[in-house]
């Protein structure tokens, strides 16, 4: 909406900043500013947010999770289609993506309601453009299923993905989730780990799925993503092992370093490190 626009009957998906509140919108302040409602995921860090951002909501402020979502999400249609605009917000990034607001969505579209977004931060697409990964076709599988069969019958069925896959995941899960998924990926497939996004203590690690389940055993903390390569032509077991050893043994003759050859074969080709490094002192 611009100054002067005649309100009118809306919902509005609204991002907002994933860590650095300077990630927030002109509209988004805008926005929050001028609703008739806000709807927020946690009305406490709204109020947190919107004091570091030197706004007043004048509107009225509601909880809106996952708790109470079924049961709420009537009463916003119903203000919505009275020709109230009410804004969506959780606690980071865009709203329906792993968070409340799907439900209201579909309510809407169901009775003819105007539906926008205000576009912003986004966990899903920064962690892929900084994971080195390929970005040119991916997809978006949210959180694993917490017990080990569920998580595991959910992984074997991506074994095969060719896209690149984005995660997210609690850090208390994180090692054992990585491990999960080198056994059914292989040890050597690549990811990238994105922890603590656009915050102070931002970290991208980078190699083979069962380096990064070595990293994060000993624990890590903040916000999680998890960005994993699809299935190439090269990964399964269908390289030649031979063949890789000795492309290890040329390079090293050459002066790189065995540990740091083996590493960047093994995320490459999809070979296990250890039995990659392993073959290669074997054959010296």
């Amino acid at each position: 909406m611009t100054p002067g626009e005649p309100s009118q009957g809306a919902l509005v998906l609204a991002a907002t900043p994933i860590g650095d509140a300077r990630d927030a919108s002109p509209r988004l302040v805008l926005e929050l500013g001028s609703a008739d409602v806000v709807a927020a995921e946690d009305t406490r860090r709204l109020r947190r947010l919107v004091e570091r951002l030197g706004v007043s909501v004048g509107g009225e402020i509601v909880s809106y999770h996952e708790h109470n979502e079924a049961s709420r999400t009537e009463e916003l249609v119903a203000r919505i289609a009275q020709g109230a605009r009410v804004v969506v917000v959780t606690d980071a990034g865009m709203p329906s993506v792993s968070d409340p607001g799907y439900r209201l969505v579909r309510a809407c579209v169901e009775q003819d309601l105007r539906v926008t977004c205000v576009p912003g931060p986004s966990a899903v697409l920064m962690s892929l453009a900084v994971s080195g990964l390929p970005v040119d076709r991916f997809c978006f599988e949210g959180f694993l299923p917490r017990k080990a069969g569920e998580r595991e019958r959910m992984l074997s069925a991506l074994a095969e993905e060719p896209r690149t896959m984005v995660f997210f995941e609690a850090p208390h899960r994180l090692a054992t989730t990585l491990s999960a998924m080198a056994g059914v990926f292989g040890d050597g497939r690549p990811a990238a780990v994105c922890r603590e996004l656009t915050k102070t203590y931002e970290e991208v690690r980078r190699g083979g799925l069962a380096d990064l389940a070595a990293w994060a055993e000993p624990g890590v903390k903040g916000e999680i993503t998890v960005v994993v390569a699809g299935r190439s032509a090269t990964a399964g077991g269908e390289v030649d092992l031979a063949e890789v050893v000795a492309q290890v043994l040329a390079r090293t003759a050459a002066g790189e370093r065995l540990k740091d050859v083996t590493r960047d074969l093994a995320a490459k080709t999809g070979l296990s490190a250890k039995a990659l490094y392993d073959a290669a002192v074997a054959a010296r």
